[in-house]
């Protein structure tokens, strides 16, 4: 198993300038009726306003770069996070021993763990929870065909 987790982004290029232009307009709106009135720290905060949402959405596309790759082999698991620039080894451990668990909460899978000695690591946080139990499903069979395949 080889799998590549991908967060969804919020919104395409395209989506994102419409939107940015929308509030814009509504801000350049908002921000002459006030000043018409004779607020003048008005129109800051609608600038204020407007470069946070350009922040948060920046700061969701950066996230949405980030790669979480979990690779199942006869000898090893292992869980990889990737970056365009940099990847790291967030998780090894040897496929014998290696558990799979699900924390569920309401008959929702609230969060999916690899665990090896009383040692866990989180894996598919990007995922939603049918999602999550899904990927536990797959990852488990593949452990388990890991391990019939390596004895």
């Amino acid at each position: 198993m080889d799998a590549e987790i991908r967060p969804n982004r919020s919104l395409s290029q395209r989506g994102f300038m419409v939107l940015i232009t929308v509030v814009t307009v509504l801000n350049c709106a908002s921000a002459a009726v006030f000043l018409s009135m004779g607020a003048v720290f008005v129109p800051m905060f609608l600038g204020l306003d407007l470069a946070a949402i350009v922040v948060a959405f920046l700061a969701s596309y950066a996230a949405a770069k980030q790669i979480e790759r979990v690779r199942v082999t006869d000898r090893q698991v292992q869980v990889f996070q990737e970056t365009p620039k940099m990847r790291k080894l967030l998780w090894e451990s040897p496929t014998a021993f290696t558990r799979v668990t699900l924390l569920t909460e309401d008959d929702h899978v609230v969060d999916l763990r690899l665990a090896l000695s009383g040692k866990e690591a989180p894996v598919a946080r990007a995922l939603s929870p049918s999602e999550r139990a899904e990927f536990a499903k797959a990852l488990e069979g593949a452990i388990y065909n890991a391990r019939r395949a390596r004895f």
